[in-house]
């Protein structure tokens, strides 16, 4: 890795995300066995701060560390310093004090990952921060892509949804793109940013003309917790007009991968039939998201690639 901080994908040099996802296949292969544990990186210390709700991302890096034997401190906000009036940075200084490796922050705030990266000693892994990147969604998207189709140049990938609000769409944008894919973004205008255009996609208002000829669909959750005002009429228009459904998933192909980082709102931006049928992969990204952050953890913590498993 050239890169000792993982705080965007916009910055990440495609041959580290080559190395990450290639790395990754070996780890699939290590949490599938009976005995799903390396010890990799015993002796290292991972601190996990999640300053939003999370099941997945949270559990999923907490699960990746103990599988290569590091030793795990998850920090729960609600009952540290922090809710007393510590800064943050007081609250990290204690920890480091106590000699850690490296720090998994999820924040409600664009830019606290890389804040961090100028204060603290420790590698800064980012877990997710405001509307700005989800690194690893990314790259765990990108690796189930890979799984099924073999490739992601050439590829048509239409991401469908509240774009405006996901740090998951623009690490996603940024990733697939640096990796050859044609990327299509699809939803109200309301729920579309300015000049996203500017980042390379087409952009469509349009989900029957989105999905045409679409090799992937990644179907976002509508961030409601997100909106400080009403962005579409009723949560049932917007299901009619951006849900997909099985009858609007006929205009990709018909091998078309279905993805969705959850949690899903079932009903409003993807049909039940849709999440749960043949085209859906949205539980295997679940299990390559372990994977996925074992590869990040280890090449993080300094590991090199050849050295993974001896």
């Amino acid at each position: 890795m050239s890169f000792r901080h993982l705080i965007t994908l916009q910055e990440l040099p495609k041959e580290d995300i080559q190395e990450i996802l290639t790395l990754a296949q070996s780890f699939k292969q290590v949490i599938l066995r009976p005995i799903k544990k390396v010890p990799t990186l015993k002796g290292k210390t991972i601190v996990n701060m999640f300053f939003e709700p999370s099941t997945r991302t949270r559990t999923s890096f907490e699960l990746a560390a103990k599988r290569l034997s590091a030793d795990v401190l998850n920090i729960q906000m609600s009952t540290s310093s922090v809710v007393k009036g510590e800064t943050l940075l007081d609250t990290l200084a204690t920890i480091e004090a106590m000699q850690i490796d490296m720090v998994v922050i999820r924040h409600g705030a664009s830019g606290v990952p890389l804040f961090l990266t100028k204060h603290i000693k420790s590698s800064v892994i980012n877990a997710g921060d405001g509307m700005h990147e989800h690194p690893t969604q990314g790259l765990l998207d990108m690796f189930s892509i890979i799984e099924k189709k073999k490739k992601i140049e050439g590829l048509t990938v239409a991401i469908v949804g509240d774009i405006a609000h996901s740090r998951v769409a623009r690490s996603n944008i940024w990733g697939l793109t640096k990796m050859g894919a044609k990327v299509k973004v699809v939803g109200p205008t309301t729920l579309m940013p300015k000049e996203i255009e500017k980042l390379g996609v087409t952009v469509h208002h349009d989900l029957k003309e989105g999905l045409k000829d679409a090799d992937v669909v990644n179907i976002l959750r509508v961030q409601l917790e997100r909106q400080k005002k009403n962005l579409f009429p009723t949560l049932r228009e917007y299901a009619t007009m951006f849900g997909v459904n099985t009858e609007k998933l006929k205009y990709a192909k018909p091998d078309c991968l279905v993805m969705h980082p959850g949690p899903m709102n079932r009903g409003i931006e993807i049909s039940p039939n849709v999440a749960d049928g043949v085209q859906s992969v949205i539980n295997e990204q679940v299990t390559n998201g372990v994977a996925v952050r074992m590869a990040v953890l280890y090449l993080m913590g300094g590991g090199k690639k050849d050295e993974a498993f001896n």
